[in-house]
Formats: C-alpha cells, sequence, structure tokens
C-alpha cells in the first residue's frame, strides 16, 4: 500500500510527502498539502513505515531511540526519495523529498543560461540560494550534469544525504554522503582537498568552519559549488559573512569577495491557473565593481544595481527583472510577483509596465 500511494504521488508531481501518527499521508503538489488517502495512520504503522525507510540494520536497531535522523531511499520505477524521521508528540513522523531518477538539466528547470557559465568557471565559489523548498539541489544537480557532459574534471560531492545519481560521463564524479562515507560537511571538504578534486560540490553550508574550508578551497583554484538557505543575494552575503568570528570577519570579508564567483538566488513560484510551478532567479556575477561592493559593507546596497546594470552583458539580474519577465510571459499574476518580491525582501514596488493602448 505505501508503494502504491507513493507512486500515485509522485505521478501528480508532488515535492514531497508527509506520514505522520494520527494523520493521513498528504502530499506537497504545486506547492499545497494536500491530502492523499481518508484513513489516519496510527503510531504503529508510521513507526513500521520508519523501519521500511531505513536502509541500515544498525539504524532499525536503534529506533527508539531516535529523534532526528536523515537518509535516503529509492523505489524502482517510480524515484529516489530524501528521508527525514523525526518525532512528534511522542510518536513518529516521517517527511519524504522526491528526487526524480533522471538527472535535471538547466534547460528543463527553466533556468538562465549564463548558469551554463558559470558550472564552467575554472575556480571560486558559487553559492545557490534559497528557502527551503525553493529546488537548489535541483539547480547545483543540473549544474553539475552540465560540468559532466561538457568538460574533463574530477568532481567531488559531500551531501547529506547523497539525492540525486550521477554517471561518470565526460567527468570522474565522485559522490560522498555524510554519516556513510565521512564523518561531516567540514571534514569531508577537508578531505576532498586531498583528493585531486577540480570541482567540489557541498550541501547547506550553514556553519563557519565549512564556510571558512569553502573559502579555502576556493582560494587553492578548485570550484566550489554550494547552497544555503537564505531569501536573496544580499541576504546570503549577510549570512556569510555573519557566520565568521567577529575578530575575523574583516579579513574574512575580503576573502570573500576574492573568492566569490557567483551567487544565484531563486524562488519557486506557482504558474498562473495552478499550473505547475516556474523559477524565479536573481544572478550577482563577480566582477571587480562587485567585490569592491563587497568588500564595504557599506556599499553592500549597491550589488542590486550592479546585477541590475549586467543583465545584457553579464548575464545577471535581480528578481525584480525576472518577475517582471515572468508577468510579460503571463506565466504569473501580480499577486504572485507581489509575494516573492516581499519573500526576497524587496517590499518596495515592482517596476510599473506601460499600459496598453485600449482597442478602437
Amino acid at each position: 500500500m505505501l508503494e502504491k500511494i507513493i507512486k500515485a504521488a509522485v505521478e501528480r508531481g508532488a515535492s514531497d510527502l508527509h506520514i505522520k501518527a494520527g494523520d493521513v499521508f498528504r502530499a506537497r503538489i504545486n506547492g499545497r498539502l494536500v491530502p492523499l488517502t481518508k484513513q489516519r495512520l496510527t503510531p504503529d504503522q508510521t513507526k513500521s513505515i520508519a523501519l521500511k525507510l531505513m536502509s541500515s540494520e544498525e539504524d532499525r536497531a536503534r529506533i527508539d531511540r531516535i529523534r532526528d535522523f536523515d537518509c535516503s531511499w529509492g523505489m524502482p520505477g517510480v524515484g529516489r526519495f530524501r528521508v527525514n524521521v523525526l518525532r512528534q508528540r511522542s510518536s513518529f513522523m516521517i517527511v519524504m523529498r522526491v528526487i526524480p531518477f533522471a538527472v535535471p538539466t538547466i534547460e528543463s528547470l527553466g533556468l538562465p543560461e549564463v548558469l551554463k557559465q558559470i558550472a564552467e568557471s575554472e575556480r571560486g565559489l558559487v553559492l545557490v540560494s534559497g528557502v527551503s523548498g525553493s529546488g537548489k539541489s535541483s539547480t547545483v544537480a543540473a549544474m553539475v550534469h552540465h560540468i559532466n557532459r561538457t568538460q574533463h574534471k574530477h568532481v567531488v560531492t559531500i551531501e547529506n544525504p547523497i539525492e540525486f545519481l550521477h554517471r561518470d560521463l565526460s567527468c570522474s564524479i565522485t559522490q560522498r554522503e555524510v554519516g556513510v562515507d565521512t564523518d561531516s560537511l567540514a571534514v569531508g571538504l577537508r578531505a576532498a582537498l586531498r583528493q585531486d578534486p577540480d570541482v567540489v560540490i557541498l550541501g547547506d553550508m550553514g556553519d563557519a568552519p565549512t564556510i571558512d574550508t569553502a573559502l579555502k578551497a576556493a582560494e587553492t583554484g578548485r570550484l566550489v559549488i554550494g547552497t544555503i538557505a537564505t531569501p536573496d543575494v544580499v541576504a546570503t552575503v549577510e549570512r556569510v559573512i555573519g557566520t565568521l568570528p567577529p575578530a575575523e570577519r574583516d579579513v574574512g570579508r575580503m576573502r570573500f569577495a576574492e573568492a566569490v564567483s557567483s551567487i544565484v538566488s531563486q524562488q519557486l513560484l506557482p504558474k498562473k491557473e495552478d499550473d505547475g510551478r516556474v523559477v524565479a532567479v536573481e544572478i550577482l556575477v563577480g566582477t571587480p565593481a562587485v567585490r569592491e561592493c563587497l568588500k564595504d559593507p557599506e556599499r553592500l546596497s549597491q550589488v542590486k544595481r550592479h546585477m541590475a546594470d549586467g543583465r545584457k552583458d553579464l548575464g545577471s539580474q535581480t528578481f525584480e527583472q525576472h518577475l517582471e519577465e515572468l508577468i510579460e510571459a503571463g506565466l504569473i499574476t501580480a499577486e504572485i510577483q507581489k509575494a516573492a518580491l516581499a519573500t526576497a525582501g524587496n517590499v518596495f514596488p515592482a517596476p510599473k509596465r506601460p499600459k496598453r493602448a485600449a482597442s478602437s
């Protein structure tokens, strides 16, 4: 029965499944959490499902001591899933993120073409940011796939857990899972620097040791691509600098400004008529002028002007510019545009579109 429900959810385009004791199966479809069944699950049923999703006998043996647990699970012919098992009200709950077997491409995700150039960078730090559920992992996977098809490099990924599985094409892809192949993201990253990598892919960069080691890797001539849970480009810069110890912040700001290659921030927005979702993207390209702004906290607000001005020549863009494009293409409504700007911290009005002339 579990497999049938999961398969039906994936076929309906679900991005996540929620399984909780005392509740029905639910799935997030086009951004909305909808019920899939009518019968509520008992605590024992939920525990049995959690045991089924754990691949390790050692983990299953300590099920009653688990409070928070992450793993991955695959279903033949349907897809892979990032699984989080947690406790709530003393019973189990499971959240499953759907990861399709097919690795996405930059084109299939509707991402700007400039991401291909960003992925082909020889060195530097590339950050892909967005709130939870904004598609960061898919974007990074698409960039890795582009590198894998067009370059001849060694790519090392450090993930928690491994999501998309990459076959070796033109590249050699080494995928390591935190807790299985390495102790932590920071430990795996330090080890990766001794493994002759050209490109290092990181999961969520949320702490100072990981960010510091990522900067060191970029400074030694590698391309480092990582994700971070921030809503826009400016917030991403502030988060990175804010994680550094106060005594090292000024030096860290200089290091970050010199190391950063690009920052890509994104949101997934509902389309008109509830017809799926579309991605809105903000892109910063690390030009000399941008680096000077990043070095000076008083000039950080100027990076948005550089993003807007560089759209034609560099491929950079602000959320405002891309949202306006999505409005003109008829993909989103004005209400969604306004909500997206507020989420990104841009509460000022979007640029006005010229009024159409009345038909005679």
